[in-house]
């Protein structure tokens, strides 16, 4: 039986009071702002614009204070906002060899051209807490950072045919890009769509994939060609002008991975490339893109598909934080008549095994 319920407005209307008054907090406290979360938690604002698949570092932040910290729902916010937004075009290709580099790495190479470019990171840090860090720091070196000369390493291992062709482009007579926010994924995925994906997919998940196929669920044996971070440059073709224009400037974070590959009849043995960009300073989540799109290229090169991270419709139907979380949360929501349903046909099934258990031996 159907029993409406009552009286929930007022009740949810408490509920979202309750929830400005959390978010608040001590109200003897200043309030954060959001530059206050934009400049000092960048890589959180980061990882919301990324997933939220929307470049805007302010309204990440307002985002992540709306939500209490909670990183999936913040992302959920941009990425409800972001489908209110006109689409008026799609930018040029960036060229992430003119990056301002901020940060650059190899795992491969100890010298190359440009040199290893350590900037702001965690791996040389001591990871216990910090209790003296209330004073500001000193202050950097002034005047304007020296512009850097950093070919990709992987062109390095281009000019001697060692490792496979780069991924073109979409240009006359190519293939173009697809859209994954204007079309739905249909398996078998192209590579372009399967990028996209992964790039706006939950960095947990990700991880995890990444993780199983350094432990063998994959077999991919990567290193890390180059890991970059800073700043591009974005255009727009305008057809009025018949030329690009600047749109402005975004930080984003690239990895290029090395795997191995011993070649087939056609082609000789040779490196291949796991391939992650991701806004922001994110390393771990674009080392992990990295190596799940690696992973996902397994029948390009001929490889079993026997491990998760290889299962392409498992990876991409998975990875979107926004809606596993719909999903999962959904089960918070009432399901009165659905449980009354099962737990009525328990009773009746618990009443017939009765009654069949006390019956004599030879009698149904």
């Amino acid at each position: 039986m159907y029993v409406s319920v009552k009286g929930g407005e007022k009740a949810i209307d408490n509920a979202h009071k309750l929830l400005a008054d959390r978010r608040r907090g001590n109200k003897d406290l200043p309030q954060i702002s959001d530059a206050q979360v934009a400049e000092q938690l960048s890589v959180g604002v980061a990882r919301v614009m990324a997933e939220g698949s929307l470049y805007d570092p302010a309204l990440a932040a307002r985002a992540m204070r709306q939500a209490r910290g909670d990183m999936i729902e913040a992302i959920f916010l941009v990425r409800a906002y972001r489908t209110t937004l006109p689409r008026f075009g799609y930018c040029e290709p960036i060229e992430t060899e003119n990056m301002e580099i901020q940060r650059r790495v190899s795992a491969t190479f100890k010298d190359l051209p440009g040199g290893q470019v350590l900037g702001p990171t965690f791996d040389y840090t001591h990871r216990l807490i910090d209790f003296e860090d209330d004073e500001p720091p000193p202050p950097l070196r002034s005047g304007a950072p020296e512009k850097i000369d950093a070919p990709h390493v992987m062109a390095l291992l281009d000019q001697d045919d060692l490792v496979e062709p780069c991924l073109k482009l979409s240009g006359e007579g190519e293939t173009p890009v697809g859209d994954i926010t204007r079309e739905s994924l249909e398996f078998p995925v192209d590579r372009d769509a399967r990028l996209q994906n992964l790039a706006r997919g939950d960095e947990g998940f990700l991880l995890a994939l990444g993780y199983s196929t350094q432990r063998g669920f994959g077999r991919t044996h990567p290193f890390v060609g180059e890991v970059r971070y800073g700043e591009v440059e974005v255009e727009l073709f305008a057809e009025e002008l018949g030329f690009a224009v600047p749109l402005g400037t975004i930080d984003i974070t690239e990895c290029e991975m090395v795997n191995k590959f011993h070649g087939s009849d056609e082609v000789p043995p040779q490196f291949t490339r796991g391939y992650g960009l991701v806004f922001g300073q994110s390393e771990r989540k674009a080392m992990s893109m990295a190596l799940v799109d690696r992973a996902l290229r397994a029948d390009e090169f001929g490889e079993e598909r026997n491990a998760p991270a290889q299962d392409e419709e498992f990876v991409l139907s998975h990875s979107d934080n926004v809606q596993a979380t719909g999903f999962v949360e959904h089960l918070k929501l009432p399901h009165y008549v659905d449980f009354q349903a099962e737990l009525r046909l328990l009773r009746q099934l618990r009443k017939e095994h009765a009654v069949a258990k006390d019956m004599p031996e030879g009698r149904e």
